[in-house]
């Protein structure tokens, strides 16, 4: 079976985008993005559980009885949060702090399971790696821009507190775009990841009818074959 490794890249990342399209695993999503650090290391944590479960899932899809498919899926996504979990704990305690509950309720992430078991369990081990990395990397795009908007907004300033996730030499990575900016608090608030995130959604869906429409009205290529030509004596 051939596998188109274009198609799957362009899912992820676009198309059937987990957060855009899909519209899976939004309560962390909305809930930790009040800032670029935040967004990022829930992000990284959920492309490496991603793209480890579909591995291991592609791997042993053949040897997993249909009857008790989803409870191992879960076994397995749960063993590889833990060592994120362990991991967070030993190098970016207080990151972790920040994150909370949401770091090992990635085991109950819908987009984590949908992929195991509607990709991984039936596809080969290097699309199946593909696809959890790219589904990834989309959703932690989305994390990360939506998380930008709202610290912008929110406080004058971008990334702040990366010291958090890259240690102390990122202490002198904030940018502060607005001096004496008092801030727009409800943008950091719930709702204002609510209105973000759907503002998110509506541009994509522009962006989409945009090149569709150019899509339709393009001109139908030409036949580059010779023409007959009748010739009469």
């Amino acid at each position: 079976m051939s596998v188109d490794y274009r198609k799957i890249t362009l899912n992820g990342l676009w198309h059937n985008n987990p957060a855009l399209v899909q519209l899976l695993g939004l309560c962390p999503l909305l809930a930790v993005t009040s800032s670029v650090v935040n967004a990022l290391g829930l992000g990284l944590a959920s492309t490496l559980v991603l793209s480890s479960s579909n591995l291991t899932v592609s791997l042993f899809r053949r040897l997993v009885p249909e009857t008790v498919r989803l409870p191992i899926f879960v076994m397995i996504i749960a063993s590889f949060v833990t060592a994120i979990e362990l991991l967070m704990q030993a190098f970016t305690y207080e990151l972790y702090l920040i994150l909370g509950i949401f770091i090992p309720l990635i085991v109950t992430n819908c987009v984590i399971m949908g992929r195991a078991d509607a990709f991984a369990a039936k596809n080969p081990v290097s699309a199946s790696v593909l696809d959890g990395l790219m589904m990834g990397v989309g959703f932690t795009s989305v994390l990360v821009v939506l998380g930008a908007i709202r610290e912008v907004l929110g406080t004058g300033a971008i990334f702040s507190n990366m010291h958090l996730l890259f240690g102390e030499n990122a202490r002198d990575w904030m940018i502060v775009l607005a001096e004496h900016y008092e801030g727009f608090l409800f943008a950091i608030l719930p709702p204002g990841a609510f209105v973000g995130l759907g503002l998110l959604i509506a541009l994509k869906n522009i962006i989409d009818a945009r090149a569709e429409a150019k899509r339709s009205i393009a001109p139908a290529p030409q036949s580059s074959g010779s023409k007959r030509v009748r010739v009469t004596g």
